[in-house]
């Protein structure tokens, strides 16, 4: 009786233990109304189908599980198996990520997704790899702005002394620096009650994160910088990436590439409509001298393609510079 006993929890454990191995966890930082947490929805219908019930999806959104970082390192450790994260965190375990966000680098948004769906992408792909992850492929991050409290930032001048909140990415930080600012890194679902606090000035983003993040509400002048552009890579944790076999690869390929479609698109049109929207809840929108800018950051050049040659010089041919 003991032994029917043992072997009925034996089988328990090894059913449960294989239904926790076919729990794939997709964990983000965004919130809903956010073209990732859209995207995140889409992947994980589409990945449940692929796989024809083989594996289900448990979307952990909102930051929920950590922020960007330590979803990263919850990728590597297996605690996660994938993650949309940001560029600005994956800089800080693959630092030529942060190269796609040289200042003003693409004039928009398409031409940034051509180079990332080619070569470069490819590059940034094997150097992840060094680092525990796989990258599935590239979301959108958008082409970024600033917002202020009390203030627009037309001109460079306008940004020296400014306290400005940056994601966790040198490349922002040392584009800010070249600008005469005090930016200084923190978390992206932090940043509301520090910009309510009074901890920053302002800060930097694309229309949509400003948008379904409210940061509109708390820094009501917008200025279109365009100084900037991040993606939003969609990674794997290496170990499971290895550990699934080729058809289970291919759902996760297929299911990155189709939302990542929505997603870009969602993105696009958050730059094209936004703007009404923002403007009718108080929101004022400011032009900035977009040459005096370029003009203003043109060291940040400088320091990358000493570090990165090839791969600063692989962007610029990319991008048409």
């Amino acid at each position: 009786m003991k032994g029917m006993i043992y072997a009925a929890l034996a089988a328990a454990t090894m059913l449960s233990s294989a239904a926790q191995a076919d729990e794939v966890i997709f964990a983000h930082g965004a919130n809903p109304g956010n073209p990732r947490y859209v995207a995140a929805e889409k992947w994980s219908e589409l990945f449940a189908a692929c796989s024809n019930g083989a594996h289900t999806v448990n979307l952990a959104p909102s930051a929920t599980m950590g922020d960007d970082v330590e979803l990263l390192t919850s990728a590597v450790g297996g605690v996660i198996q994938v993650t949309a994260n940001s560029q600005g965190a994956m800089s800080q375990m693959v630092p030529e990520i942060g190269l796609l966000g040289l200042p003003f680098l693409f004039n928009d948004l398409p031409a940034a997704w051509a180079v990332l769906d080619g070569e470069v992408g490819d590059m940034l792909d094997k150097r992840a790899q060094d680092s525990g992850l796989k990258i599935l492929g590239f979301w959108d991050n958008g082409i970024r702005n600033v917002t202020h409290l009390t203030k627009s930032v037309a001109n460079p001048a306008d940004i020296k002394g400014m306290k400005i909140r940056t994601p966790p990415d040198q490349m922002t930080v040392d584009i800010f620096q070249a600008l005469g600012a005090s930016p200084a890194p923190l978390a992206f679902s932090e940043l509301p009650s520090a910009l309510q606090a009074g901890v920053f000035d302002g800060q930097e983003n694309p229309l949509t994160n400003i948008y379904s993040a409210k940061l509109h509400e708390i820094t009501p002048y917008v200025t279109l910088t365009g100084h900037k552009y991040e993606s939003t890579p969609v990674v794997a944790g290496l170990a499971w990436w290895e550990s699934i076999d080729d058809a289970t690869k291919k759902c996760a390929l297929d299911a990155t590439a189709e939302a990542g479609k929505l997603q870009r698109s969602l993105s696009q049109e958050g730059d094209q409509t936004l703007r009404p929207k923002m403007e009718a809840e108080g929101a004022k929108f400011f032009e900035a001298d977009k040459k005096a800018y370029q003009a203003a950051t043109a060291s940040v050049y400088d320091k990358y393609a000493t570090q990165y040659p090839d791969l600063v010089a692989a962007l610029k041919k990319a991008a048409g510079l």
